[in-house]
């Protein structure tokens, strides 16, 4: 009962213990020839009918004596193996879900993608082979880490990550530059892809120093064969002057690169933002107005992160000393969806493209910038912790959400969000939404009597016997961090009461 019970919860801790391991064990090492791996993934990258439709309709786990998959598991050798039958066996009593046919076609500036889902521009896409893998594994595109005329000097290490906890990577840091190859190195690149990929889209990212530069560096991508420009106006680390973030904060800046830019080519030109910035809505204005067919947003944020507790240096540390960085990952993704919502609220931009990126991870976080107005998604830090694979869940996972609501298209969820983010001053504020307590769930923990008596308006006591809330209605406010701290998820939001009608008034 208590599994079933606490299933979710369950199976969220369980999935997250797995190391996710390339060429897994356990999937070797099952009898039945289940897809072990894959399904504990499907779950973990929140594609729960991906994982219910892969196990059988007769579950062999529990019958298989041996059960080979828990000693061939390599995260018993740090702890304890993941306890693949009993998720199995949680998984299985939820209901298959259909998928029907939708179309994840969707057409960005012009040029038609078979999905939204692009590398974004970084190390996950640097050269031929890497792109090559990704494309046959089901990205539809790529934003190629971005070229210049001049190749870096980088520093080593240049990466490094926030922990919470138990989390190992909230968010990330990199002190990279532009691509590491000559010039005439990544012209050959975008050649030899668009030869051998087609119908694969190719977004040239590119910076330049002077005007010439960018309209030079537009010329030559474009001979090579690229489908889109991006123009990188927002690294936030460059080792040179006017260049990256310096150029993002400037709009004449953001203009007149834009102009030289669309001076040599004519294909759609994107204005790459940075959100180190108040209000991103100025210089992508001034790229649109000086001709951009689109915007790309976000680039990374400014950070510092990790200062050692003996040697003062945070990470990553190059022979003893650091730099601000470019901060992203999972922890990003509510700013960068700020930014996409102040843009695409704006009069003069709410038609513009806009390819989304900051903290995708999973077709989820995906859903969220389509449905605030991406068109098109870029992806990075979850491609360097869990490789090209992730598309996989991306693709299948949006394609049964799509299924199960009755879309028939991506394209019918863009922008569906929008109009219900509305200015503070209009929110409703005549009633108090009281939170609901499941007793069978609840474990007497007392996190939320903690939370709300310690950072909240002391609305909740435990009780002597059982241990679990007790709430005052006088008190308590409505605010929901006692549902936010519950470890079962044994709080929901409840009945919503007009203040007037509260304690007699």
């Amino acid at each position: 009962m208590n599994n079933l019970l606490y299933k979710e919860t369950s199976l969220l801790e369980e999935a997250g213990g797995c190391l996710l391991c390339n060429d897994a064990p356990c999937a070797k090492a099952c009898p039945n020839g289940l897809e072990t791996d894959k399904i504990i993934r499907c779950f973990r990258f929140e594609n729960k009918s991906g994982a219910v439709n892969r196990l059988p309709k007769e579950l062999p786990c529990q019958s298989c004596e041996d059960k080979p998959c828990l000693s061939a598991c390599l995260k018993g050798r740090i702890n304890t193996p993941v306890p693949i039958p009993d998720m199995f066996e949680k998984l299985s009593s939820y209901i298959k879900a259909e998928k029907k046919n939708v179309d994840l076609s969707i057409d960005f500036c012009g040029i038609p993608c078979e999905n939204p889902f692009f590398l974004s521009s970084s190390v996950v896409g640097s050269n031929y082979e890497m792109v090559a893998k990704a494309f046959d594994m089901g990205w539809a595109g790529v934003a190629f880490k971005t070229i210049g005329v001049f190749v870096p000097e980088e520093v080593s290490p240049r990466f490094d990550a926030l922990k919470k906890e138990a989390l190992p990577f909230v968010g990330f840091k990199n002190i990279e530059q532009i691509s590491d190859h000559t010039l005439e190195e990544n012209l050959a690149f975008i050649r030899d892809l668009k030869r051998d990929y087609p119908t694969k889209i190719f977004v040239a990212s590119i910076m330049g120093q002077t005007e010439e530069e960018w309209t030079y560096l537009a010329q030559v991508v474009t001979e090579a064969g690229a489908d889109i420009i991006e123009c990188n106006f927002s690294c936030p680390h460059m080792a040179a002057d006017g260049l990256g973030s310096d150029v993002g904060q400037n709009p004449e800046l953001v203009s007149a690169y834009t102009k030289a830019v669309k001076k040599g080519t004519h294909l759609p030109v994107l204005a790459k933002m940075t959100p180190n910035i108040g209000n991103m809505e100025i210089p992508a204005l001034a790229a649109v107005q000086a001709g951009a067919d689109g915007i790309a947003a976000i680039n990374t944020i400014k950070s510092i992160m990790n200062v050692d507790l003996d040697t003062f240096v945070s990470g990553p540390v190059v022979k003893g000393k650091t730099s601000v960085g470019g901060y992203s990952g999972k922890a990003v993704k509510p700013i960068a969806l700020r930014f996409i919502h102040a843009m695409k609220s704006h009069p003069e931009l709410a038609g513009v493209p806009i390819s989304g990126m900051g903290g995708i991870e999973t077709w989820r976080d995906a859903f969220e910038f389509m449905a605030l107005g991406c068109e098109n998604i870029q992806v990075t830090t979850s491609v360097m912790q869990y490789g090209y694979r992730v598309i996989e869940d991306m693709i299948e996972g949006m394609e049964y959400y799509l299924s199960s609501r009755g879309y028939h298209s991506v394209r019918e969820i863009v922008g569906k969000a929008l109009d219900h983010t509305i200015p503070a001053d209009e929110l409703e504020r005549d009633s108090i939404c009281y939170p609901k307590f499941d007793r069978k769930k609840c474990v007497g923990c007392g996190r939320c009597y903690l939370s709300c008596y310690d950072g909240g308006h002391q609305a909740l006591k435990q009780a002597e016997d059982t241990k679990k809330p007790v709430m005052d209605a006088k008190k308590c406010v409505g605010c929901h961090l006692c549902a936010l701290v519950c470890p079962v998820d044994a709080i929901s939001a409840g009945t919503r009461v007009k203040k007037n009608l509260i304690g007699g008034k």
